[in-house]
């Protein structure tokens, strides 16, 4: 995601490192490098210009403040100093935040539109799910009776939900929309979505057909779904729209997707109007509130802490996760748990987004880099192809060359595959206790208070539980089992090359002491 802006940033990032202050040279250097990366993703001009010259403002002239670390000062680095100003910067572009819905009594309404293809059917459907969480009883009105298939869709989405969809065919959609507010009274229901008709650009027709509409039912709040992978083209279709029926606010979608990311960084600016949701994926619960600081974060490679926190606790049983985490502490975590792990993380969305929220993951990753959701399902078949007593003990598997050969072609995967599996999955557990002893940030997550806590004890008692391995990684039990950025492997790709040469290193090194070592017994 934004991977065009992201880039740019990195850039100057690395351009700072190692500088002593902030001068107007390097800052102009850096600056050079976000210009690009911004200009490339397609953020309008004059909020490019307007961004750089806060930036500069805030850098020049200002030094880098000193932090008390104990007994000595820490003093934040220059490149560190300059992002921050930049995180400040971009969130004072996209916010404040406003994720407020307006909504009257006895029954409120909500006018969804956009162009065709920006996902505002199954926008739709997410708004009601995530009305749904919030006690709301929705109803889903099919007002776009020109795409083809768009009312069975939004019919497919209702059942889904559990949730009345009212449509009736040779009503104009003026009519139809306000035949709906007496189909709520009589279904219970106390807000109402029009979905309405887009077109594959403005035009005369369509506006009018939506001002009639508005017209008709008064809604308390009209939402602008936008797509964000139309970049610059996206803020000119959202002022159009906003000029016609004066809109409340924006739903950016697709940002799962090769989103260039100029719409979220220019809307805003450009419309005055607040972006309300975020869309991360085609599933119903993919819908999440914008925070400014989020995706700030996310653009510059800071991961989202809040935004994981809420999706674990969305997802994971709380109670569940406490008792995982004390068997983890214990060194009885096996492949079951950890087939459980990947089932509620593919729920949680795209990998990709979920490994972005981790901070640090931005720096970690190669640019350009991708996370392909399918290895989850290469891990899951190859775990399903073992018997329990293989799961539970992944040791049978290594030893014996029959059982890796017949779990591969279970799963249709090779040998060496099976290996890997085996090999990371052991190395994860191996890490458990690193972050189960200083959880830090991570320390939110479902599990992982329980498991410092139990960490701490341990090792005020003498060491770790019987039977734990000593250093490792510790997990949000229950809920995440994907350490330091590769689907459900203990290290990630870039790690792994790096230890693995380390150890290739080392191995030399090794034998090279033992010949001159040899040499001299001679």
């Amino acid at each position: 995601m934004l991977e065009t802006v992201t880039k740019g940033f990195r850039a100057a990032k690395h351009l700072l490192q190692g500088k002593a202050e902030l001068s107007e040279a390097n800052i102009e250097s850096a600056l050079a490098e976000v210009r690009t990366s911004l200009l490339e993703a397609d953020v309008e001009f004059s909020v490019v210009r307007t961004f750089l010259s806060r930036v500069k403002e805030q850098a020049i002239g200002k030094e880098v403040a000193i932090r008390s670390g104990g007994s000595k000062p820490l003093k934040i680095s220059v490149a560190d100093h300059f992002i921050g100003i930049c995180a400040q910067e971009l969130e004072n572009l996209m916010g404040p935040v406003d994720t407020s819905i307006k909504l009257s009594q006895p029954i409120g309404t909500i006018m969804m539109v956009g162009l065709q293809g920006s996902g505002k059917t199954t926008t739709t459907g997410k708004l009601a799910h995530f009305l749904q969480k919030k006690k709301w009883r929705p109803l889903l009105v099919a007002a776009d009776i020109y795409r083809p298939a768009a009312v069975e869709q939004l019919k497919v989405l209702g059942q889904q939900l559990g949730v009345p969809v009212y449509s009736e065919p040779g009503v104009a959609p003026p009519e139809l929309c306000k035949r709906a507010i007496q189909k709520a009274k009589e279904h219970q229901c106390n807000v109402v979505i029009f979905d309405t008709a887009g077109r594959l650009a403005i035009d005369e027709p369509l506006m009018q057909e939506l001002e009639a509409i508005k017209s008709n039912v008064n809604p308390d709040s009209i939402f602008l779904v936008v797509d964000a992978m139309i970049g610059q083209d996206a803020v000119k279709t959202a002022a159009e729209f906003n000029r016609r029926l004066s809109i409340d606010g924006f739903i950016l979608t697709k940002l799962d997707g090769d989103a260039r990311g100029g719409a979220a960084l220019s809307i805003k600016e450009v419309t005055g109007k607040p972006i309300k949701f975020l869309g991360m994926g085609e599933k119903l619960q993919n819908l999440e509130e914008f925070r400014p600081q989020g995706l700030a974060s996310r653009i510059l490679g800071m991961g989202d802490v809040v935004s994981l926190v809420k999706d674990f606790e969305e997802h994971v049983d709380a109670e569940k996760a406490e008792k995982d985490a004390e068997r983890m502490l214990k060194g009885q975590f096996t492949l079951t748990d950890f087939v459980d792990q990947l089932s509620v993380i593919k729920k949680m969305g795209p990998l990709q987004d979920v490994m972005q929220k981790l901070p640090g993951m931005g720096d970690m990753m190669p640019p350009g880099a991708k996370i392909d959701d399918r290895e989850l399902i290469k891990i899951e078949a190859m775990v399903h192809s073992m018997t329990k007593e293989e799961r539970r003990r992944p040791d049978l598997v290594e030893k014996q060359k029959t059982r890796r050969k017949r779990i591969a072609l279970g799963s249709g995967r090779k040998e060496a595959e099976v290996d890997s599996l085996l090999k990371r999955f052991g190395m994860m557990k191996q890490m458990f206790s690193m972050i189960g002893t200083n959880p830090g940030l991570l320390g939110r997550l479902p599990g992982f208070r329980q498991m410092g806590q139990m960490a701490q004890l341990s090792k005020a008692m003498g060491g770790m539980p019987q039977g734990m391995p000593q250093g490792g990684f510790g997990m949000p039990a229950g809920g995440f089992g994907m350490p330091a950025g590769f689907p459900g492997m203990g290290m990630s790709p870039i790690q792994t090359t790096q230890r693995s040469n380390k150890d290739k290193k080392d191995k030399r090194k090794r034998e090279k002491a033992a010949r001159k070592k040899n040499k001299k017994k001679k």
